[in-house]
């Protein structure tokens, strides 16, 4: 192991719950004015995508008002934000946002503030944001390899967060939408601890899980989440659903998960009137609580006899990845 590749995993296990205010040694530097780089972009485009030595970019405070293309590469790449208090979202002073949607004639991932190429990346104590708004898909984090997301916060409205391709953790994280704002193909995907708020809305879902055929390894679990209204947000009881198949055999289960009066008593919904897509799918749950996890469910939902294991999902190696932070978990 490379020495700066050490000092990453040391600073990564001594930071959690304390502040992040400077950057860690051997990062490049991101500011609005006096950084080595003013926008992320550019920091990440001088950045080498054949070299194996381990990259770090530190982000200064302030909304960065770009979209973000993090490209396949060779190094692990770890994006860190300033904040004073590395083990949850709510300290983070660094947003990055855009507005793009599929109204400007672009794909889901076309759309995204920020875009996920780069195998085992990492991001800690940033905002991500998709302001375009109600009207059309637009996507905040477009996440396209195995990869792990820490004390974040993704915010949109129609499809937040495309989780769509390899490995993915979710950890003391939030993510906040309306419509299907957690949706992918092909991810498999972890969330722990995360807040899942949504927003004031008569009627909306959470997640559109788009798993093709029973060979596919999409599957998303929520475990230890909190569901409930955003701040702020008017929402009526049963507004909201866990989810929709976005494909036949969409798979998602929440356990141990927290669910306030805005979960509908059927828990899940089909995809549309005439279109059910609920023949192959998994939509799970065990040992939840609170009012909205009170039932009865949709006939299609299965209440498990034990938990999902984070292995299952992330397979048996999970603990060694390079996009996993034992630390958040």
């Amino acid at each position: 192991m490379n020495s700066l590749l050490v000092g990453f995993t040391a600073f990564a296990a001594t930071a959690l719950a304390a502040g992040r205010t400077s950057a860690p040694a051997g990062c490049l530097n991101v500011a609005k004015s006096g950084g080595d780089y003013s926008t992320i972009q550019s920091a990440v485009n001088s950045l080498s995508t054949s070299s194996s030595e381990d990259q770090c970019i530190f982000i200064n405070p302030g909304t960065y008002s770009e979209q973000v293309l993090v490209s396949a590469r060779t190094a692990q790449l770890t994006l860190y934000g300033y904040t004073d208090d590395t083990s949850s979202y709510s300290g983070n002073q660094v947003t990055i946002t855009s507005s793009l949607s599929q109204a400007n004639g672009l794909s889901n991932d076309e759309t995204a503030t920020l875009r996920v190429k780069a195998v085992d990346f990492k991001m800690y104590n940033i905002n991500v944001e998709n302001g375009y708004g109600e009207g059309s898909q637009a996507v905040a984090l477009s996440a396209y390899a195995d990869s792990g997301y820490y004390g974040c916060a993704f915010y949109g409205f129609q499809d937040t967060l495309l989780s769509n391709v390899g490995h993915q953790v979710y950890a003391k994280s939030l993510i906040s939408g309306a419509t299907d704002f957690i949706f992918g193909q092909q991810a498999a995907a972890w969330f722990e601890q995360c807040d899942i708020r949504v927003l004031g809305k008569s009627l909306g879902y959470i997640t559109a899980n788009g798993r093709e055929s029973s060979s596919d390894v999409s599957f998303y679990v929520f475990n230890n989440c909190d569901v409930a209204a955003g701040s702020g947000e008017s929402v009526p009881d049963g507004a909201y659903y866990l989810g929709r198949p976005w494909r036949e055999y969409a798979r998602v289960v929440f356990q141990n998960t927290a669910m306030s009066a805005v979960i509908n008593k059927a828990g899940w919904s089909i995809w549309n009137s005439g279109d059910e897509r609920t023949s192959g799918v998994l939509f799970g749950e065990y040992d939840n609580s609170g009012t909205g996890a009170a039932g009865p469910r949709a006939s299609f939902a299965t209440t498990l006899s034990a938990p999902e294991t984070i292995s299952g999902i992330l397979t048996s190696s999970y603990s060694s990845a390079g996009y996993y932070d034992d630390s958040y978990m």
